[in-house]
């Protein structure tokens, strides 16, 4: 089956388990054989196995990774990029970023290295619970910077899985760059850890393929489904008084005024890009608050009385600030 030859209804209607996706004679088989080369020149034995799934993810205790299925076929790749705005690990460099975190993880289980009671001193406990937020400290230099999101402060195994991702880049200087940082002891342990297990076999011999694309019964539309439907709302009117302190209502008066939603809709891009480099947030989910907010307009008939400049300035401060508090503390809040 070619997916290009279809229409993106028909496409939308498939089962992930019957899509004609595989890793062999595609791009990421590249990069695959790349991390494979970077680890035998590191002197490395392990070798996590690649398999296709719903997402990015080494399953916890595995030693397996699973790259999203999307990124197998082009087709996918421009319907990920149509639905959730971005595709994550879609260029060769995020990809191989990607990849040497969840083989980060991989090796952590493989050789059990989170049981050293020095791994615990140095990344903290790993049995604490994941949870949907993190509170992140931008300019901390106790922990390495890899992954957007600064990721590394989520939990003690993402902040392994980052360390041991920057002391396997290539390249990347890591004695010179984190120079008089405290995660310059963090790649130092790393450095000596793996010198100590990198030629012997791993402890875990095998790792279980969860989420595996090819069990997925689930259809596209389904999937796409579930996955935006993290709102940031729970209420139709929950912009409602910020809105009004931003926009005027339209009256007779002013039916001249430029239309709010049109406002926004002209600077979407520039709206998207900004707030998800200032916060670090999917810009799927900021464009999400964004359709909401536009919603709300139409429905309120709000148009802009200020200039164009302090309107779009005023829109990012406050849709940041919802992104931000969201990032914090799991909860959007706004002052009512």
């Amino acid at each position: 089956m070619d997916l290009s030859k279809i229409t993106e209804d028909q496409l939308l209607n498939l089962r992930i388990k019957d899509l004609p996706v595989k890793i062999e004679n595609t791009w990421l088989a590249g990069c695959i054989n790349e991390l494979y080369e970077e680890l035998q020149l590191n002197g490395i034995q392990f070798r996590p196995v690649c398999y296709l799934a719903d997402e990015w993810l080494t399953p916890e205790g595995e030693t397996v990774v699973g790259i999203p299925f999307y990124l197998a076929d082009d087709t996918l790749i421009k319907l990920e990029k149509k639905m959730m705005l971005e595709v994550e690990g879609g260029t060769k460099d995020w990809c191989m970023k990607l990849l040497r975190h969840e083989t980060g993880h991989a090796i952590n289980y493989a050789y059990k290295l989170f049981k050293k009671t020095k791994w615990k001193k140095i990344f903290g406990s790993p049995s604490i619970a994941y949870n949907d937020t993190y509170r992140f400290r931008p300019y901390s230099k106790a922990f390495v910077r890899h992954l957007e999101d600064y990721y590394a402060q989520y939990h003690p195994d993402e902040d392994f899985a980052e360390t041991f991702a920057v002391w396997l880049t290539p390249e990347s200087d890591w004695q010179n760059k984190y120079k008089n940082w405290k995660a310059l002891k963090k790649l130092e342990y790393m450095d000596s850890l793996i010198g100590r297990i990198k030629q012997t076999p791993p402890i875990v011999k095998k790792g279980k393929k969860y989420w595996q694309a090819s069990k997925i019964k689930s259809t596209l539309k389904n999937y796409y489904k579930k996955r935006k439907n993290f709102s940031l709302e729970d209420f139709p009117d929950f912009h409602d008084v910020n809105l009004l302190k931003i926009f005027v209502q339209y009256e007779e008066e002013n039916k001249k005024l430029p239309k709010a939603y049109d406002l926004i809709n002209r600077y979407k891009k520039e709206l998207l890009n900004n707030i998800s480099t200032w916060t670090g947030e999917k810009k799927y989910i900021i464009n999400d608050v964004l359709k909401n907010i536009k919603s709300r307009c139409r429905k309120l008939r709000l148009v802009s009385d200020n200039d164009e400049t302090v309107i779009i300035s005023k829109i990012t401060s406050y849709i940041t600030t919802l992104v931000m508090n969201y990032l914090h503390t799991g909860r959007l809040k706004t002052k009512k």
